[in-house]
């Protein structure tokens, strides 16, 4: 386990975005992400809420969030967390693409 956190950013540098180790990288970062949203934030759809943070989460805010999917969420990882999702840019994707589909 330990071995795999310590390439998780080597591996980031290697691929391009939208890489495979970028898609790796996310999906450990979901595993962070999910209980997170699903506590602090309600009510809210959960999967294109995590895509929403996900997506407007930068490069090293990814490794950070992978490396906490595979061992223990900490409160500073909650702290980012709630941090990205609520940037501006975090919430219009919501509105855009987590909210929206649910009104019609």
């Amino acid at each position: 386990m330990r071995a795999l956190l310590m390439a998780i950013p080597l591996l980031l540098t290697a691929c391009g975005d939208n890489g495979l180790a970028d898609q790796l990288a996310r999906d450990q970062a979901r595993k962070a992400v999910n209980p997170v949203l699903a506590e602090r934030f309600p009510g809210v759809p959960l999967e294109p809420a995590t895509n929403c943070v996900i997506d407007q989460a930068s490069a090293s805010e990814i490794i950070q969030l992978a490396k906490a999917g595979a061992t223990t969420v900490s409160q500073t990882d909650v702290e980012l967390i709630v941090q990205i999702a609520t940037r501006g840019e975090t919430i219009e994707c919501l509105l855009k693409d987590g909210i929206a589909p649910f009104l019609i």
